[in-house]
């Protein structure tokens, strides 16, 4: 199997970017590099406490500067925050890196997989089926823009979705 330089997974939160990302890197002898993550660790603070202070805009601009440097590494599984789509750039960047996979999830199952988390400062609201009705519409159409495979993962279990995602890359491996 020819395998792409590397796999980018794009999706909303509650998608299983994390989790599956690391499975695939496991699965495919890559690195496993979680952008949110890598922000964290280069700020020295929490998403959270950079969303309090600098706002989401300041987030962005973080976030950004995180996928210009992976975006010429190889051998790397990269999970995107949800919102990394938003900008013109990162979406060019992280089409770029090699094969796309958008983890397509609804806004039940980002609900139910969700709904104990404190640390998304996008859900800290009484409503968040409306915020995340809202994102999803933004964004869904900027996920599709640039994925390669597109797969559906509500009610699948990580290791269900690790297999297929190996299998689509098989058959549709890209740079």
């Amino acid at each position: 199997m020819a395998q792409p330089r590397n796999v980018v997974l794009v999706g909303p939160m509650g998608s299983g970017k994390s989790t599956i990302g690391r499975l695939l890197a496991g699965r495919l002898g890559f690195v496993f590099c979680d952008s949110d993550t890598l922000v964290e660790e280069r700020a020295g603070a929490s998403i959270a406490w950079i969303f309090d202070v600098e706002g989401e805009p300041g987030f962005r601009e973080r976030e950004t500067a995180i996928l210009r440097d992976v975006a010429t590494g190889s051998g790397m599984v990269l999970a995107t925050g949800g919102g990394a789509v938003m900008r013109e750039e990162n979406r060019r960047l992280l089409a770029g890196m090699g094969s796309v996979v958008y983890l397509e999830t609804s806004v039940r199952e980002q609900l139910s997989r969700t709904k104990r988390d404190r640390k998304r400062p996008l859900l800290q609201t009484p409503d968040r089926e409306k915020v995340l009705s809202d994102l999803l519409s933004a964004r869904h159409p900027l996920y599709l823009e640039i994925a390669d495979i597109v797969i559906h993962t509500d009610r699948r279990s990580a290791s269900s979705v690790g297999t297929e995602v190996v299998e689509r890359l098989s058959d549709n491996p890209t740079s």
